[in-house]
Order: structure tokens, then C-alpha cells, then sequence
């Protein structure tokens, strides 16, 4: 019944920015919470950004200062803003959701299928 699907991913240049897009559809009542998470080939994922019950944001050490998460409650719709991208920011973002999808509190935990951010020097 939910499905989660990113986009807004591309090439750009160093210093350029991107904002993706994680956007819940099917049966859904909310999003309770919201991470984003990246990798690059040969390596391990990892946690960019996340968004916890209350709206509370966390994020990585490397992407303070410059990353965003935030949601629009109406368009069932989680944001990172991406600002001063660096080489080393390249590689596929996917978004990991916790929906609740009726009025008594019922949950749906899944991933999207990823957008690739590719970031040339």
C-alpha cells in the first residue's frame, strides 16, 4: 500500500547545489520519521540526515552546515537541500521511511529505490 520513491538527483559541479525529494505514496496518514542515507561504489552506506518524531533533524559530522531535511506535511514529501557540494558527496541518496498509514497508529517501515548524485571537481 506505501511506497517511497526519491528524486531531484543529477551531475553538477563542485560549489553547485541540489535539492532531492522522497515522496510517500499509496496509504498514508503521515510520516513519522525520515533518514536519508547515501554510498558510493566500493564503499558502505551511510547516514546523511534524519527526521525524528517531533521534526527533530540530526545530521552527519561532513554534511553539518551545509545539507537541510525538513518535510511538507501536505505533500507527503521529505527534502534535502544540498548546498556547496564536494567530489566526495557523489554516489546513490535513498530515503528510509517510518509510515503511519490510518488513524489508529499503524506503521510501514521501507526504503526507496535510490537517485544518484554525481558531483565532478
Amino acid at each position: 500500500q506505501v511506497q517511497l520513491a526519491e528524486s531531484g538527483g543529477g551531475l553538477v559541479q563542485a560549489g553547485e547545489s541540489l535539492r532531492l525529494s522522497c515522496t510517500a505514496t499509496g496509504k498514508v496518514f503521515s510520516i513519522r520519521e525520515m533518514d536519508w542515507y547515501r554510498q558510493a561504489p566500493g564503499k558502505q552506506r551511510e547516514l546523511v540526515a534524519g527526521l525524528t518524531t517531533g521534526d527533530i533533524t540530526n545530521y552527519a559530522d561532513f554534511v553539518k552546515g551545509r545539507f537541510t531535511i525538513s518535510k511538507d506535511n501536505a505533500k507527503n514529501t521529505v527534502y534535502l537541500q544540498m548546498n556547496s557540494l564536494k567530489p566526495e558527496d557523489t554516489g546513490v541518496y535513498t530515503c528510509n521511511g517510518l509510515i503511519v498509514y490510518d488513524d489508529q497508529g499503524g506503521t510501514w517501515h521501507g526504503w526507496g529505490q535510490g537517485t544518484q548524485v554525481t558531483v565532478s571537481s
